[in-house]
């Protein structure tokens, strides 16, 4: 079978609101060939980004029921498909590459892949995934570093942590992926990235409970890893934990400068100069390079502050604070994921 069921599944990738944009070295082909068999990626090939019965994609395509659920079942298990029930019906849907088939190559990812990754967003892949809005991701503020009436319903995570039935922690692909590469810069820990539900399931590897859930998203605060989650209000499912040397969400916004690759909190750091010891412990917190040394005080780039709030919480003296931007500023994210992928399509120009 030649790469032509390759070059469909990725023009059927780049049809979904998050993108999967071609580039001219056709490194693309090669991630999904580590990915997907050729008879894999014929059949993914044929979905889209709604949900549809298993019985009535094999039926339009002429492919036998049985064997067909089957291996649609088997790419579910394996993230590269999401998979629902709906009035008892298996439903299938092709999942995006970003956020959902790569982050599920945790025990996939290789040198190989690793750098095929790297090159695929360093020339294209990240413009065109990272650039359009509303962003993938949103950033939420380390908790307390906000006054209590000041935040925003959808920004208290550990109120939806709280609310939540079932927990699951993973490695976090990103750091992975620099490990393979050999070129981390840092030392912080895999096993960081929360997904919950409020929904009960069968128990899965990985699971934890909503203390060491808990617990996970205290140490990274304590520890300097930004909060990351989808970019809507309702619906929220998962906590990146990410820093600046290996997150490419991040590092979109400090290597390529695609600066809205993540929607910013509603929040900025202040820094009192008259407390501001210039201890630098801020200006090391912050994984976008927001805060810089002065004279004798540590300065805050408002533009690119992206309210995380480490800065607040790591300071020792109590010399920083964040404050609630202006009404005038304030973007509230999209209200679910339909109207999230409805604005995408709409804003890339693909809306039917």
């Amino acid at each position: 079978m030649s790469d032509i069921v390759f070059e469909q599944l990725a023009d059927a990738l780049d049809k979904l609101p998050n993108g999967f944009p071609r580039t001219p070295s056709k490194v693309e082909i090669k991630i999904l060939k580590k990915i997907f068999s050729p008879e894999e990626a014929a059949l993914a090939s044929q979905l889209t980004g709604s949900f549809e019965p298993i019985d009535g994609l094999a039926k339009r395509n002429g492919l036998p029921v049985e064997q067909t659920r089957k291996q649609l079942l088997n790419l579910a298990r394996r993230g590269v498909l999401w998979f629902d029930t709906g009035n008892g019906k298996p439903l299938v849907r092709l999942a995006p590459f970003v956020v959902g088939i790569y982050e599920s190559q945790v025990e996939l990812v290789d040198h190989e892949l690793a750098q095929l990754v790297e090159d695929y967003m360093a020339h294209g892949g990240a413009q065109g995934i990272m650039k359009p809005q509303p962003a993938i991701h949103r950033v939420v503020p380390a908790q307390g570093a906000v006054k209590t009436e000041w935040v925003l319903p959808y920004d208290d995570v550990r109120a939806i942590l709280l609310s939540s039935k079932t927990f699951n922690v993973r490695d976090c692909i990103c750091r992975l992926q620099q490990d393979q590469l050999g070129s981390r810069k840092c030392d912080f820990p895999l096993n960081m990235c929360l997904n919950f539900s409020d929904e009960e399931r069968a128990a899965r590897p990985g699971d934890i409970t909503r203390e060491e859930a808990l617990a996970i998203l205290e140490k990274s605060e304590e520890i300097g890893l930004v909060h990351t989650v989808s970019n809507v209000m309702q619906g929220v499912g998962y906590v990146c934990n990410c820093c600046g040397c290996c997150c490419v969400l991040l590092r979109s916004i400090t290597e390529l400068g695609i600066e809205d690759s993540v929607a910013y909190a509603n929040y900025f750091a202040v820094i009192d100069p008259e407390i501001c010891a210039a201890c630098g412990d801020c200006i090391q917190r912050c994984q976008v390079h927001a805060i810089s040394e002065g004279e004798d005080v540590s300065l805050v780039d408002r533009d690119h502050c992206i309210g995380c709030g480490l800065c607040v919480t790591g300071c020792t003296n109590n010399a920083v604070h964040l404050e609630r931007k202006p009404e005038s500023e304030i973007i509230h994210p999209p209200a679910d994921f339909a109207v999230w992928e409805q604005m995408r399509l709409e804003n890339r120009g693909l809306s039917t």
